[in-house]
Order: C-alpha cells, then structure tokens, then sequence
C-alpha cells in the first residue's frame, strides 16, 4: 500500500494535468516526486527552496491572480513556521488554497521536536474559516484532497501522516461516521487513530464516531451519539491533547456533559525512538487508550 504522502503526489500530479487553474509550491521537500511534473508544467509547479515563509507568500499571491494554489512541506514548516503568512496572506487577504502537510506529529522521530508539529490544528484554530481534514488511510487522503481542490476559493488544510489504519473508511461530506453504538459514553476517534481507538474500546459500552474532518467540527454527529448514550465524551486526536474540546463543548452546550482530551501531549520527548514508541509515551496505544477510556467512562476493564 502507498502511503498518504505518496497519493498526494500521484493526484496532484494528475489534478495539474486536467486543471489549467490548479498550481502547486513547494519548498524541497517532496520536490523528487513532482519533478515529472514540473517538466510538463514549469509555470505552475514552482520550488522555493528552504524558504517556508516565502513559500506561503508565494501561495497567497498565486491565488490573488485567480489560481487555486496547493502548498506543500512538512507541517512544522508550513503552519508553525511561516503562521503569520499564513494569518495574512490567505486570511487578511481574503483568498483561498490548499495546506498539504507531511510528517504529522511525530511521524519522523530522528528528525528531533525541530520536525514535530503537534500544535498544528491547535494553532490553525485561533484563525477563522479554515476546513481541516485528517484522514487515516491513503483512500481517504485522496477523496480529502479532491475535495480540497474543489472547494471553490476556500482555506483547506489537510494533515498527512506516516501512521495509517488498516482499511479506508468511506468519505461521505464532512460528517463524522458512526462506527460502533454504545451507551456508556462517546469516542471520538481522528484520522489515523481510528484503529488504536477500536482495539481500546472492544468489549465497551460505548459509540465509537469516526472523523476525518475536524474542522468545522459535526456539532450534529456529537449530538445525535450524545442523545442515545450518556453524556461523557472522549476525543482521541493524533496532536496536541484537548485541541477539540472547545468544539465539543460548544456542540454540547445545552445539556450537562463531560469531555476527556486525549493527545499528544505537551512535554516534549527528547529521545528519538520510533513511531510506535512515541504513541506509547503519549498514551496512545490501544492498552494506554482502554485504560483511559474505560475509567473516565467509568467501565470495568479487564486485563487483556
């Protein structure tokens, strides 16, 4: 199976082949895989080199001309490091494009905390009028990704990652998909943690909802699992722990309810490891995540 990283690269490479409109910047990173691409289309396809803030400038005045421009690198590099183009140049200007991240949270452990970008969607969330997609399957990154294409004018960002769930979900809008009914509580599950979240809660009582999109978050989804279980709520997310809670709460405002924030947390993890290890250490491991879950939902566990 390819992986999200590498679907992006295979539909946008297609996407600029069909869409004169379409144009993609990068800086570096990634620039092996588009250089097919390049070659056919030298105006549109444009590096940047190592300059993260001038690559996000660059994705703002291509979209002042009327393009739909697609701007790629590492997260760190393309939300954290270059935030206030980012907060200027597509939203104090009003215009639109697409943020494709790589490398997540912690998806390159030997890169060190330099190429971790836990705080990501954290940071995106104190701006208005950004779509965040997360998905957990290379499928779902390139429905999530066509969709981000074609959403007219709009500020997309969509969060690829190395982790992946074993199947693809189906991508229906920008609800969240009910995947398992119970009435001990409510799970949220986010993008690639949708596996670890199923392995912790089987044998719970409790709804298991499923997003891909975060951002604008499905006020109705946690509604309606609200309605048919009790009213705690878990949201499982694969960056910083508890960057959902607001939302949830705003969903949940006219009825007593109790959210837990699970995450990344905000400690940083000074040794390299590897991915697996640094979801233990976060306690996003499907044993750390049953415990969790099971007690705040206040649910024997048996040892397992």
């Amino acid at each position: 199976m390819d992986t999200m990283r590498e679907r992006f690269i295979s539909v946008t490479s297609r996407l600029l082949d069909e869409d004169p409109r379409l144009a993609l910047v990068l800086a570096e990173i990634t620039m092996d895989g588009f250089r097919p691409a390049q070659r056919r289309h030298p105006e549109r396809v444009i590096n940047v080199g190592i300059r993260e803030q001038l690559l996000v400038g660059v994705g703002g005045g291509l979209a002042l001309t009327g393009l739909r421009p697609i701007v790629h690198t590492f997260a760190s590099f393309l939300v954290e490091r270059p935030f206030e183009q980012v907060k200027l140049d597509f939203g104090h200007q009003g215009t639109g494009g697409v943020l494709v991240s790589a490398s997540a949270s912690y998806d390159w452990p030997a890169g060190g905390f330099t190429h971790m970008a836990p705080g990501d969607v954290a940071l995106l969330d104190t701006l208005d009028g950004w779509t965040v997609h997360v998905p957990g399957h290379p499928d779902e990154a390139e429905a999530l990704l066509r969709h981000a294409y074609a959403a007219g004018d709009d500020k997309v960002y969509v969060r690829l990652s190395q982790q992946s769930n074993a199947a693809a979900r189906p991508v229906r809008g920008l609800r969240f998909q009910t995947v398992r009914e119970g009435r001990a509580g409510v799970v949220v599950a986010v993008g690639p943690l949708l596996d670890n979240v199923l392995a912790a809660t089987e044998g719970l009582d409790v709804t298991v909802l499923y997003a891909p999109t975060v951002r604008p978050f499905d006020d109705a989804a946690l509604q309606e699992a609200v309605g048919r279980a009790r009213a705690d709520v878990v949201l499982v997310e694969p960056y910083l722990a508890g960057t959902s809670t607001a939302a949830a709460g705003e969903a949940l405002a006219e009825q007593p309810h109790r959210i837990l924030g699970l995450g990344v947390g905000r400690a940083e993890l000074r040794r390299y490891g590897t991915i697996d290890e640094h979801t233990a250490a976060h306690g996003l491991d499907p044993r750390s995540l049953r415990e969790r879950i099971a007690s705040f939902s206040r649910q024997p566990v048996a040892s397992r």
